[in-house]
């Protein structure tokens, strides 16, 4: 079964590479000119009323819920339905009952944005409702580049107050903005994980000593648990959770087995949804689906013994970010089930799960046409979208096409 899948995905990559060369209409590049990205057709505005859409599952209306953010990165809900959301300039914003508060919450530690750094995630603590604690990453600055920080503080509804870097990580780098990770989500057990990027040095991800292409794993202070894979073993750094990684942009936790799982972006082609466990190699670059976005070939190995395989794979690539599976009641036809944002494939996917795992996928709202940061579940059963634009930024929420229920057959 393995090696019918790796033919495919071979075919797959083989297609795409062969369509991105020369399309109908478009001129063939000078002789020695490197073909670079494939152009994407440019995102449409956020749509001005609601739209309604057909699914496979679930009829669905897709309703414009907050306007005005520019670049939000990462959506997390208060207990009392309030929303926090980052913008990548650096601004912690609210959305109190549906009205974005004009004034961004004070008490943000100092960003260093630029290209993909900025104000990335934000998370509360599992026991929010009592310490009032909020979880911030960014791009951080300083005399090595700048790398990927945590930082904590308390919000009192107002400001964030106390807030400071609980771990910075050693992924610093002076060679460009890119790759940054971030992404968080805490485990069963209390335990944070913590995406970090190569920070486009794609040796780095193979390279134990540092923190650049790992997921990482801390206590919620953000020192080491005890029983991290690689703790009190040489070579390695004992945050590390798993190694191998290009860029994993999306990170969640499944609500029935309590997987770790994480989407993570290839280059031209290669995008990939992985089960993450301990002490595991992911492969980047050694193995990879993808491409260099020339087309040319970054290793002719789509896998290796001792390396994961992805559990699916997007070719083209469509840049996937934020993630979450589905456990409310208001959209019945789609419960259990992950979804995942496209940035650059501007579009939703739904990944549909079986007990045993993916067993199908759909692609969503591509008429649409925006970029999908992140994607999260409120606490009405709702799904929420953050559009990454600027300065149009919004976030959309998804809900039941009125008077049109999911049927029994399509449960």
């Amino acid at each position: 079964m393995r090696l019918w899948i790796i033919a495919i995905a071979l075919l797959l990559v083989t297609a795409g590479t062969v369509a991105q060369q020369t399309m109908p209409g478009q001129a063939a590049p000078p002789a020695g000119q490197a073909l670079g990205p494939f152009p994407r057709m440019a995102p449409l505005p956020v749509p001005d009323a609601p739209r309604e859409f057909e699914t496979i599952s679930q009829p669905i209306r897709v309703v414009p819920f907050v306007r005005g953010l520019a670049s939000p990165w990462s959506i997390a809900f208060l207990p009392n339905g309030d929303m926090l959301v980052t913008e990548r300039a650096g601004r912690l914003r609210i959305v109190r009952g549906g009205q974005l508060d004009p004034q961004p919450i004070a008490g943000v530690p100092q960003v260093h944005a630029m290209g993909q750094g900025g104000l990335l995630e934000v998370a509360l603590h599992p026991r929010y409702a009592e310490n009032n604690l909020i979880y911030l990453t960014y791009s951080k600055a300083g005399e090595r580049g700048h790398t990927t920080a945590l930082a904590r503080g308390r919000f009192d509804g107002k400001a964030l107050t106390g807030a400071q870097d609980i771990f910075v990580a050693d992924a610093w780098s002076t060679g460009g903005p890119l790759h940054f990770g971030s992404k968080l989500a805490f485990g069963r057990d209390g335990t944070l994980f913590m995406t970090v990027g190569e920070r486009n040095d794609r040796t780095r991800a193979q390279d134990t000593t540092h923190h650049a292409g790992k997921i990482l794993r801390l206590r919620d202070d953000g020192t080491v648990p005890p029983d991290n894979p690689f703790v009190g073993r040489a070579g390695f750094r004992p945050e590390i959770y798993s190694y191998g990684h290009r860029n994993p942009q999306g990170l969640t936790i499944h609500p029935v087995t309590g997987q770790v799982w994480a989407t993570e972006h290839g280059p031209q082609g290669g995008d990939e949804l992985n089960l993450i466990q301990p002490g595991k190699n992911y492969g980047w670059p050694v193995v990879t689906f993808g491409r260099e976005y020339s087309g040319d070939t970054i290793t002719n190995q789509p896998w290796r013994e001792g390396m994961e395989q992805p559990v699916t794979v997007w070719v083209p690539s469509i840049a996937l970010s934020g993630m979450v599976f589905y456990t409310g009641d208001q959209l019945p036809g789609w419960k259990g089930d992950l979804f995942v944002g496209g940035m650059a494939g501007t579009q939703l996917h739904r990944v549909a799960f079986a007990p045993g795992g993916p067993r199908g996928r759909e692609t969503i709202l591509t008429a649409l046409r925006l970029r999908i940061r992140d994607v999260r579940q409120g606490p009405d059963g709702f799904l929420y979208l953050a559009i990454d634009a600027n300065p149009n930024g919004a976030i959309l929420r998804i809900e039941p096409a009125p008077g049109r229920p999911a049927t029994s057959a399509q449960r």
